[in-house]
């Protein structure tokens, strides 16, 4: 077992995530998630969506050498803007991907974690993601894999603190899905080898008009118990 890995994966990892609903807080509020059902249901369509997106963009970035020059950097960090429509949602991004690049230049220290921390207004948070997993000793499939975990975990965490479900039953949830996360990595028509080929603008850019919509309401909220 690599243990940088199994440091990241640790939710004592200071990187606030601890601040991320993954959307779960909105969809609480407007009735959308309500019991372990359809927290589920909620969870498989995150990660068929944004977590297909998020493991896509870590994936990649876990890819990039110690020489990646600054203008790639860029392109994948506007590339990754480009599929978040909510304003709301790509200030909490690079919120995370902030406080992440912090704890993990402490951490460990390479030149693409530099160069990412330079990025206007912080780097996202996916992209320090898999610039850890690499300087971790992890490949750009331990990166993707670990993204669709961090979405797991937060919606997870999000609806025992804000529904008091069971948490064993919550933990039955993440096991239960956690067969679509091995299938999205494996894909024979996409998955980890055709994102680290593509060209940038073919990386998936799934997403959910009602989760770029909740998630700027949220963004506008002054009750809240996460950031988004």
């Amino acid at each position: 077992v690599n243990s940088g890995l199994m440091f990241l994966v640790d939710g004592r990892f200071p990187a606030g995530g601890h601040t991320n609903s993954a959307g779960v807080e909105a969809a609480v509020r407007v009735g959308d998630v309500v019991d372990d059902a359809t927290l589920e249901r909620y969870l498989r369509g995150r990660l068929a969506t944004t977590g297909v997106v998020d493991a896509a963009f870590a994936a990649r970035a876990a890819s990039l050498g110690p020489a990646t020059e600054s203008t790639v950097l860029d392109e994948l960090d506007a590339e990754y803007s480009a599929r978040i429509m909510a304003p709301a949602l790509r200030a909490a991004s690079r919120r995370f991907g902030r406080q992440m690049h912090r704890a993990g230049r402490a951490v460990w220290a390479t030149p693409v974690l530099d160069r990412l921390g330079s990025a206007e207004g912080g780097p996202h948070q996916p992209l320090v993601l898999g610039a850890l997993v690499t300087a971790a000793g992890g490949t750009p499939r331990d990166a993707a894999g670990l993204a669709m975990h961090h979405l797991s975990a937060a919606v997870a965490t999000a609806g025992v603190r804000l529904l008091g479900l069971d948490p064993m039953s919550v933990a039955a949830v993440q096991a239960n899905v956690a067969a679509d996360t091995d299938r999205i990595l494996s894909e024979s028509d996409g998955g980890v080898d055709r994102w680290l080929t593509a060209p940038l603008r073919e990386l998936p850019a799934s997403g959910g008009t009602l989760t770029e919509i909740l998630g700027e309401w949220h963004g506008g909220s002054t009750q809240r118990m996460f950031v988004a």
